[in-house]
């Protein structure tokens, strides 16, 4: 779970539709081989020296029937931090509005590796952040694919490509990482598309971003990760003192991403749980179902349309993100910021201004328990914040109204050495969006809720055993004039049971483990259900249906 027993090492550190329609970030998805399931004779007795590629229960992206086009981003081996970088242009033939654009990433390792953090920058616009899989020694193969139309504006020029997974490849730790990054271009027009695609600028001030003076809605995008192989990477484990844990926060495990416009609180969010696949101390649980979001981490958005008034005048504005929670002077997160426009055809400037800016105090209370067999610490906490603003559009005045309402509570329990380590957490993160002009008034109600309830128990044969079960849940409502015009309801939950032995050669640690997922997406326009089973690393149940 931690570094005391075995810490996995990563290097460095939904718009409506997206929900509803399957546009914009969509879930990554696997295309390892989809060959029948094994029958239960076929399964060995433990882990082997291979198992079955890396698989997701994640829909796959939908693509257009029309004609398409592909451009490889990046074609490159990771030994090291080496960043790649490259050129992308345009592709040619097919135009420059594209009704889809599909980011595909194919990926093998082989022989012993750690799980490693890896980011995609398309002319500074982060479009793609990933984890790897940790190889068998006969190798692996995986793939991963995202919806990226909603970088379109920057697909449309040619542009500088950076690429990083960054990795260590000496006599023990021996996998290359070997990927290829392609995009297909599929013609037509998205109708969901923003007009641009910003990214911040570094001053001596901080870090500013420019909106064009015709803006209508702004949304910004942080991809937030806790990552670096320290204690952030397990921010949710985190205990104050005088906890006697081994990883440390001064006010606990609840963390926070915060958005600052001038300085002004701008928006708040909930970070996902991410669990990479090193995570929990054991691989065992990951070598071919990974947890969810950790091959397609997908970034918190914040409508900041209530800030266009102020933010369209022509000049640089301080936007900054910070992790409420992370000790002070610590590293271990990484946030970069893409800002998304849509503009207004009809006018040169859009006017408007801020009307509320209303957050409640940041409460947290984390309290420790002391016991002769047992240490505890219990987590409550929450964050409640409401901003309002108005533009004057060509189309007459818009304004909108974004609610958002962060819950967190968690009970970590640990022995002493910390040799049995459980933890049972929710997290909630509640918004609404009100958007009120040009036509009747129109709310998008998102309720995400994420799960994690695992414990690792180190015995005293060495045999450790994590039992884990993570879950990523959203509900949407759309309606109008208080009447439903759509919804829909994800479910994607992850269980896993894994033992084996520590301090023993790889051959020697005689590996059990089952894991299953079930991704369950369905609303008023999508309807999706599949279910996958592994044992001992053996693909055993390959269920879909709605």
């Amino acid at each position: 779970m931690r570094s005391r027993i075995v810490m996995s090492m990563l290097a460095g550190g939904a718009l409506l539709a997206s929900i509803l329609l399957g546009a914009g970030a969509a879930p990554a998805q696997s295309a390892a081989s989809h060959s029948a399931p094994a029958g239960s004779a076929d399964v060995p007795a433990e882990f082997g020296t291979d198992w079955h590629d890396p698989v997701t229960a994640a829909p796959p992206v939908t693509e257009p029937v029309t004609k398409s086009c592909q451009v490889t981003l990046a074609e490159v081996q990771f030994r090291d931090f080496t960043p790649y970088k490259g050129t992308y242009t345009p592709p040619d033939g097919c135009g420059d509005r594209w009704s889809k654009v599909v980011l595909r990433l194919d990926g093998k390792v082989k022989g012993r590796q750690y799980d490693r953090l890896g980011y995609l920058h398309v002319g500074g616009v982060e479009v793609f952040r990933t984890s790897t899989p940790e190889p068998s020694p006969d190798g692996i193969e995986w793939s991963v694919e995202k919806d990226v139309t909603r970088y379109s504006d920057t697909f449309r020029r040619p542009q500088d490509v950076e690429m990083l997974i960054g990795n260590v490849v000496d006599d023990t730790y021996t996998g290359v990482i070997d990927v290829k990054v392609t995009l297909t271009f599929y013609t037509g027009r998205s109708a969901t598309a923003p007009d641009r695609v910003l990214t911040l600028t570094d001053t001596a001030d901080g870090t500013t971003v420019t909106t064009p003076r015709n803006s209508e809605r702004i949304v910004a995008e942080v991809y937030a990760t806790g990552s670096g192989g320290g204690c952030e990477e397990f921010w949710y484990l985190t205990v104050a003192d005088p906890a006697p844990y081994s990883c440390k926060a001064d006010h606990g495990p609840y963390r926070e991403v915060q958005i600052k416009v001038d300085g002004r609180l701008a928006g708040i969010a909930a970070p996902f749980p991410n669990v990479w696949t090193g995570g929990w101390s054991n691989p065992f649980l990951w070598y071919v179902v990974p947890g969810p979001r950790a091959f397609d981490v997908k970034p918190i958005e914040y409508d900041l349309t209530p800030f266009a008034g102020l933010l369209n005048d022509g000049r640089p504005h301080r936007v900054e993100v910070s992790v409420a929670g992370v000790p002070e002077g610590q590293a271990g997160w990484s946030a970069p910021v893409n800002v998304l426009v849509w503009q207004d055809p009809h006018r040169a400037h859009v006017t408007g201004g801020l009307t509320v800016d209303r957050g409640g105090d940041l409460v947290n209370s984390s309290t420790y328990t002391p016991g002769s067999e047992e240490h505890r610490v219990d987590t409550e906490a929450g964050h409640r914040l409401t901003v309002a603003g108005y533009v004057d559009t060509s189309h007459g005045r818009v304004t909108t109204t974004v609610r958002r309402t962060l819950a967190h509570s968690s009970a970590h329990r640990w022995t002493d050495g910390e040799t049995t380590d459980g933890l049972n957490a929710t997290w909630t993160d509640d918004e609404s969006v009100t958007v009120d002009g040009r036509g009747p008034a129109r709310t998008t109600h998102t309720h995400r809720t994420y799960t994690m309830d695992g414990t690792t128990t180190l015995g005293t044969d060495d045999r450790l055993r994590t039992v884990l079960t993570l879950g990523d849940r959203a509900a949407v409502v759309a309606t109008r004039e208080g009447r439903r015009t759509a919804w829909s309801r994800l479910d994607d939950t992850y269980t896993g049971d894994a033992t084996y032995t520590v301090n023993v050669p790889r051959d020697q640690r005689h590996a059990v483990g089952t894991t299953s997922e079930r991704y369950r997406w369905y609303g008023s326009d999508v309807c999706y259900d599949r279910s996958l089973t592994t044992v001992q690393g053996v693909l055993t149940r390959d269920d879909t249906g709605c």
